[in-house]
């Protein structure tokens, strides 16, 4: 069953996509939240239907070689980008189910994963984001990543302040000091704000998201979902 964490969620391609989307088909993709099962499935079915073949939302895809937040060779054939928020308990549950399978396809070199981290939760959830901003800086942003997840738990707020965030740097071997200065530093905020503007872009108001070689796959949805979108992308790549 597709689960979201928040209320209704609305992929909508940029304003030019959407032109060309509504003379071809009409897309609007939309994902209802909470316990409607019907309206889940009802939403799942569209989504991967015959209008998610005319989206092409490969152009949020950086392919930037300088990036902390993204693992995997910069011209896989396929990449994976997540909208996430350290708060979330499907992206943590993602976190620890399903990306090991993903990080079999990024070794195999077919895949590059891609993070965005958001702040659809609050402050909170945008302090963890800069945080592991400031471990990448310091070349451990998957490390950092992963321990805010870890045994597939989001951490509670009371551990999302400051002096927490800074102590598990401490923990995983960072410098206390440099990484404090990084995490509220302006490149920090800078960066939150150019994810969260990418993610309203197209329309991304709930997490877990994500984009498999340029097509959207919404919610925390079952692994093989995931191992046979890639596939799927794989197999568009090679034809």
């Amino acid at each position: 069953m597709l689960r979201t964490e928040r209320g209704p969620m609305f992929w909508l391609v940029p304003l030019t996509v959407i032109i060309l989307a509504t003379v071809i088909i009409g897309i609007v993709i939309a994902n209802q939240g909470g316990s409607d099962a019907d309206a889940q499935e009802e939403s799942s079915s569209s989504q991967n239907g015959s209008a998610e073949d005319d989206v092409d939302l490969s152009f949020v895809e950086h392919r930037d070689p300088a990036e902390t937040n993204a693992v995997g060779d910069v011209d896989a054939p396929v990449t994976l980008v997540m909208y996430s928020d350290y708060q979330c308990p499907y992206c943590a549950a993602w976190n620890e189910d399903t990306l090991p399978a993903m990080m079999d396809y990024v070794d195999s070199g077919d895949l590059r994963i891609e993070m965005r981290d958001l702040a659809v939760f609050g402050e909170e959830s945008e302090r963890a984001a800069r945080a592991v901003f400031a471990a990448g800086e310091q070349d451990e942003y998957w490390d950092y990543h992963n321990a805010l997840f870890e045994g597939g738990e989001h951490r509670p707020k009371s551990q999302l302040d400051d002096d927490s965030l800074v102590s598990l740097g401490e923990d995983l071997g960072l410098d206390p000091l440099q990484f404090k200065q990084d995490m509220n530093s302006t490149e920090a905020h800078d960066q939150f704000e150019t994810v969260a503007a990418e993610g309203q872009s197209i329309g991304v108001s709930s997490t877990p998201a994500f984009i498999i070689g340029g097509k959207p796959l919404l919610g925390a949805q079952p692994t093989q979902q995931f191992t046979d979108a890639v596939d799927e992308a794989l197999a568009r790549a090679e034809s």
